[in-house]
């Protein structure tokens, strides 16, 4: 199937996507957007929001420069990507044709399988290249702990999609396990979540990729450094209480040009100390369950301390969304950086971020047309 494609216009001071003429209500799930100049403003020569880079377009797909259209395996069902996993070396590629389709719904339900990616191995597709998809690997079992777990450094994961099998809010479920005189923590919990790809090794890179449909995180970054994530666009991870497009443990990551909507947060963290993430041009597309960039207090962790990770950066985003933008739910031990943002929906520094100390919010642009502030 040919994706669909996105852009972002301005009207009436909201970001708003519409794709080949029609409403967002209409769109497929599967749909791959592709960002404009509308995604950023110039203001005094200076940048505000998400512009895309040398490499492509915000989202990645068609026009990504990086594409990976072959390799040294190549593969079309799962006993032979289960193969391939095993005997991949470092420096080596895993490839999945862009029309081939993995259900893994079988064996993760009944066997627990999970994708075990060795250290340096790269696993692609070829999303972007005239007119692929990419690869899909789906798997429809509700209790879907990890999809692809890398288990050495300098993994890639490239050009797939990713397709869980939750993509609901719950809201009604929520309601019932928390809300006055709900049957509390155990009962929320017996509806079991997902995950798509979980990590506790360093380097990870994922790009050019659709992720979707995990009830707990798209990528879970439990542990490691130098992960990089960008040019995706992950969607629809918005189950209530969680749903995270990025979520972070004990790590730290650069996350840039990627395209989020329909999640909870799309990039959250526990806030740990270790915790820190920057987010830069990436793009908000206009639904969002909350807010949507986060950072966990020790409030939420239950700790004793008032701690909010270590280090962040939010610079050159821009947020469609109506909710909140963001909200830093603590004191980061050293320093939370919030500027060069572009927040149409949003009038004032106080209307687009909530946080106490050790974080600065200062010249980002407020409203459409943009205002700095």
């Amino acid at each position: 199937m040919m994706p669909l494609s996105y852009s972002i216009r301005i009207s009436l001071g909201v970001i708003t996507a519409t794709v080949l003429g029609m409403s967002m209500a209409s769109v497929s799930r599967s749909a791959t957007p592709a960002t404009d100049s509308s995604s950023w403003t110039i203001i005094d020569g200076a940048v505000y929001g998400a512009k895309p880079d040398a490499r492509g377009p915000i989202g990645g797909a068609a026009g990504y420069v990086d594409i990976v259209t072959g390799g040294d395996y190549t593969v079309r069902t799962v006993d032979q990507l289960l193969d391939a996993l095993t005997q991949a070396q470092a420096g080596e590629v895993v490839f999945l044709p862009g029309d081939v389709e993995v259900n893994l719904t079988a064996p993760v339900y009944i066997e627990r399988l999970v994708l075990e990616i060795p250290a340096g191995v790269t696993l692609a597709s070829n999303r972007g290249q005239q007119g692929s998809s990419g690869a899909l690997l789906l798997c429809d079992a509700l209790d879907t702990p990890v999809v692809l777990k890398p288990v050495g450094p300098n993994v890639r994961v490239t050009g797939l999609r990713l397709k869980g099998p939750n993509d609901r809010r719950y809201l009604d479920h929520h309601r019932r396990s928390f809300g006055e005189g709900g049957k509390g923590r155990e009962y929320y919990y017996k509806l079991p979540t997902s995950n798509g790809i979980v990590c506790h090794v360093p380097k990870l890179t994922v790009d050019n990729c659709e992720i979707k449909g995990f009830s707990h995180a798209g990528v879970f970054l439990r542990g490691g450094d130098g992960h990089h994530i960008h040019h995706n666009y992950i969607h629809h991870c918005q189950y209530n209480g969680l749903g995270y497009g990025v979520c972070h443990a004990d790590s730290q990551s650069l996350i840039e040009y990627n395209l989020f909507n329909w999640n909870r947060h799309s990039i959250a963290g526990t806030g740990q100390p270790g915790c820190s993430y920057t987010a830069r041009h990436n793009v908000e597309l206009g639904e969002s369950l909350s807010h949507c960039f986060d950072m966990h207090g020790g409030r939420d962790r239950k700790d004793g301390t008032n701690i909010a990770g270590t280090t962040i950066r939010i610079e050159n985003n821009t947020f469609g969304a109506e909710k909140l933008p963001i909200k830093i739910r603590g004191v980061p031990e050293q320093s939370c950086d919030v500027s060069k943002n572009w927040f149409p929906n949003h009038q004032a520094p106080a209307d687009a971020v909530v946080a106490a100390e050790k974080t600065h919010v200062s010249d980002n642009a407020y409203g459409a047309p943009a205002v700095v502030k």
